[in-house]
């Protein structure tokens, strides 16, 4: 997979700019005054990301995932994550038959629900997975392959289906990775 330079990407002008960003020559990128990447934080090969997006430290985004940030914005906390295929979306069109669909549509004639989607630290979605407009991924959700998570989330709980639904409660052993790791991090940064 062939990144961005760290020159091509600050060329981009994004809203902020974290240390060690990987972003795919092959992601698509739209709005980059509006979009923030943290630390860490790498996105894979077609990928697109548009709109108002805030994207935190480790951060992932596999290989072909849609992240619509739209005008309500997308916001993913630190350690979070979206496997292959997801799709994030803060604004939908009404699928009732009230409405026309579609950007083609003057807004007057569309009926279009937007919300902010908040996907919160140590939350990962599985494979396939469609996060609809107004949902908050409390921390350390896990949400199962090809699961429609349309109601928020309970922390620390692990979810699957279509709509998605809670199976039992996560572990919480990686949070003393966490604490590991960036302590190790602060190390070696104290040795440069």
């Amino acid at each position: 997979m062939a990144f961005y330079s760290r020159e091509q990407l600050e060329k981009l002008r994004f809203k902020s700019l974290g240390k060690n960003v990987l972003v795919s020559d092959k992601a698509s990128i739209y709005n980059h005054s509006e979009i923030e990447l943290g630390d860490n934080t790498r996105v894979d090969d077609f990928c697109v990301i548009s709109g108002k997006v805030s994207i935190g430290r480790n951060v992932h985004i596999a290989v072909f995932c849609n992240v619509a940030g739209g005008e309500k914005g997308v916001v993913m906390e630190d350690f979070s994550g979206l496997a292959y295929g997801c799709q994030v979306f803060s604004q939908s069109d009404d699928y009732s038959g009230r409405s026309l669909t579609n950007p083609t549509v003057p807004n007057c004639y569309k009926k279009e629900t937007k919300l902010p989607v908040h996907i919160g630290r140590h939350c990962i979605v599985g494979a396939s997975s469609v996060i609809l407009p107004g949902v908050t991924l409390a921390e350390g959700t896990s949400v199962g392959a090809m699961s429609m998570v349309t109601k928020d989330t309970e922390p620390w709980s692990v979810y699957f289906g279509i709509p998605a639904k809670r199976l039992k409660t996560r572990k919480r052993d990686l949070l003393e990775l966490e604490q590991a790791y960036l302590m190790e991090e602060i190390e070696n940064n104290k040795a440069l």
